[in-house]
């Protein structure tokens, strides 16, 4: 029964053998193969014959090329020499048809009864494996790529829209590509539209800086006929590749000359030319340039390098027109700004800044001017808004107050509400903050100040010796809310007395507030600086009251009134006063001097 057993074990474990997915070769101790089962024999395109008794180093262990494993190499034999299992997954085996077959196999030394008779290798096609191993290697590192392109394309619209200073954007740009998209980079702009002139602003590389910077400023005019890579740009609005051949021709232009003198200077055997443009208009020249003897551009490093092109002369496009709307802005706003009329012995000045940011054009502003009756007027306002449109809206304002006031003796409260329904009904205005103040008095004083407030920041009293005090009272809503007076809302008036020499002093919230300050704290600032101020005279007051408040973020607009000392009156000698303007008396003060004194607009503090 044994024996039949044992004849039933050795078929069942043939059948076992020969059965197995997978390819098993036995070899001898000295490496030669003795079995092989059929799944060994597909693997290797080889039938038993051209196996059995051959050795299976020599037979199958080859390297990439197809030349032999030295035997000392072999990690197969290691296993007969060492007595220890080995695996692998880096092996190739050559195939009865010439072919390598990368494997994955495990060898065992292999014993009986103490014995050792050889060894057993299963092996199997490793390419399926391989293959997808490649390819997510490949996917993996075009994930990096792309990643790494993202995350550049996000550095440059950060870059972008940090500054609305053109050439230090294009600076801190061209900064960006080095070295991940070149070993250098220069932008070339267009700076006459009608005359071709250009300029390089930047050049950014790794190498001398000196040199770099040599090569930036004025360049020669485009011309109707060349062969230049960035006139070609410009003119097409297409990407321009260049390789080692098309550096190597000679330039037939000065322009031409000026763009090579980069790669003469810099070095370069490959580049892109990418131009600044929007569909409107083309802005200038991006060069990107690799000087590695092999080096090249992908078509999506040349896509890239559009894109971001193409991004930078969009921010071009819209910094140049919003410097065109914030000059038509502030050049509007200044022609609003009209002279002072100089009252008896009253003296006015008056500020205006402009926001120190480019995207806050304001609807700040300042009047004074004569009433019918001879009463001086003090106005400061601020329409809601920071555009083309705030500063539109502030000239209507401030002319239909104008019109509604000069001939009427009404109390300050009645001009306020013909001014809101006003706008209300007949103007698309916003909201509008405003006082409106009338300086009453009689040839010699005292002056009385009568006001009332439409929503606006309180006017500040300094007297001589330093005492400040904010006039509180006459505070009602904005203008432009057309619920107000169906509320029962009104604008109270308001008096208070002008002590002699005192200084009045009228502003917008953009010197009390910012983005860092609340009003509150830029309230108890302004009252601190004017009382140290009160004895200078009104023009230096205001310059010096700016350069120590210095506010940032939003316009501003300050008109200032100073009181004469007490007696003074209009045949005393007054100080000298500047161009002449035709206007009614003041009311009570027969015989007065009224004059205009030209009003100074400052961006910067004086």
């Amino acid at each position: 029964m044994r024996s039949v057993d044992g004849l039933l074990e050795i078929g069942f474990m043939r059948t076992v053998f020969d059965s197995l997915g997978t390819g098993v070769l036995v070899t001898d101790t000295t490496g030669r193969i003795t079995a092989c089962n059929p799944r060994a024999q597909q693997l290797l395109d080889r039938p038993p014959d051209q196996m059995l008794g051959h050795d299976v180093h020599g037979l199958l262990h080859r390297r990439e090329d197809g030349s032999a494993v030295s035997r000392g190499e072999c990690v197969l034999l290691e296993v007969l020499d060492g007595g220890r299992p080995a695996e692998g997954s880096d092996e190739l085996f050559l195939r009865g048809d010439g072919s390598l077959v990368p494997v994955i196999w495990a060898a065992t030394p292999l014993r009986h009864e103490g014995r050792a008779e050889g060894a057993v290798i299963v092996f199997h096609d490793f390419s399926l494996h391989r293959d997808a191993a490649e390819q997510t290697a490949a996917y993996l590192a075009a994930l990096e790529g792309l990643t790494a392109r993202l995350t550049m394309v996000a550095e440059v619209s950060t870059v972008l829209i940090s500054t609305q200073d053109t050439p230090k954007m294009l600076d801190r740009l061209a900064g960006l590509l080095v070295p991940d998209m070149g070993d250098w980079a220069a932008i070339d702009v267009r700076t006459a539209e009608q005359t071709g002139e250009m300029q390089r602003i930047t050049v950014r590389t790794l190498g001398d800086h000196g040199t770099a910077q040599a090569l930036t400023g004025p360049l020669p005019p485009l011309t109707e006929s060349t062969r230049s890579a960035a006139l070609h740009a410009l003119r097409s609005a297409e990407p321009v590749v260049l390789d080692a051949d098309d550096l190597a021709e000679q330039p037939d232009s000065p322009l031409a000359a000026a763009h090579r003198e980069l790669f003469d200077r810099l070095g370069g055997s490959c580049a892109v030319v990418v131009p600044l443009n929007t569909r409107r208009r083309v802005f200038g020249a991006l060069t990107v340039a690799r000087a590695g003897p092999d080096a090249s551009y992908t078509e999506a490093e040349v896509f890239v390098l559009s894109d971001i092109a193409r991004r930078a002369g969009l921010v071009m496009e819209a910094a140049e027109l919003f410097e065109q709307q914030r000059h038509v802005a502030e050049t509007m706003q200044r022609q609003l700004l009209t002279p002072l009329p100089q009252v008896d012995h009253l003296t006015m000045a008056a500020r205006y800044r402009p926001a120190e940011s480019v995207a806050e054009i304001g609807g700040d502003w300042y009047d004074s001017f004569l009433l019918g009756d001879g009463v001086l007027t003090m106005v400061i306002g601020d329409v809601v808004g920071h555009d083309l449109k705030a500063a539109a809206h502030m000239a209507e304002v401030r002319n239909m107050l104008r019109a509604l006031a000069w001939d009427r003796t009404e109390p300050p409260s009645l001009i306020m509400r013909r001014l809101d329904e006003a706008m209300t009904h007949t103007s698309d205005a916003p909201m509008a903050t405003c006082v409106f103040a009338r300086v009453e008095g009689e040839e010699g004083g005292p002056w009385q100040l009568h006001w009332v407030n439409a929503g606006h920041p309180p006017p500040l009293l300094i007297t001589a010796d330093g005492h400040t005090r904010f006039l509180e009272a006459g505070h009602g809503p904005l203008l432009g809310l057309s619920s107000a007076l169906h509320l029962g809302l009104g604008w109270p008036d308001a008096r208070a007395d002008l002590p002699p020499q005192s200084t009045l002093l009228l502003y917008t919230d953009g010197l009390v507030e910012s983005r860092t300050r609340d009003i509150e704290a830029g309230l108890a600032t302004l009252r601190r600086h004017a009382a140290a101020l009160a004895r200078r005279d009104v023009e230096e007051f205001l310059d010096e009251l700016l350069v120590r408040i210095d506010p940032s973020g939003d316009d501003v607009a300050l008109l200032v009134l100073r009181t004469p000392a007490a007696g003074v009156g209009a045949g005393d000698e007054a100080p000298p006063l500047h161009a002449h303007s035709p206007a009614a008396p003041n009311r009570g003060a027969p015989g007065s001097r009224i004059e205009d004194t030209p009003v100074r607009d400052t961006s910067e503090p004086a």
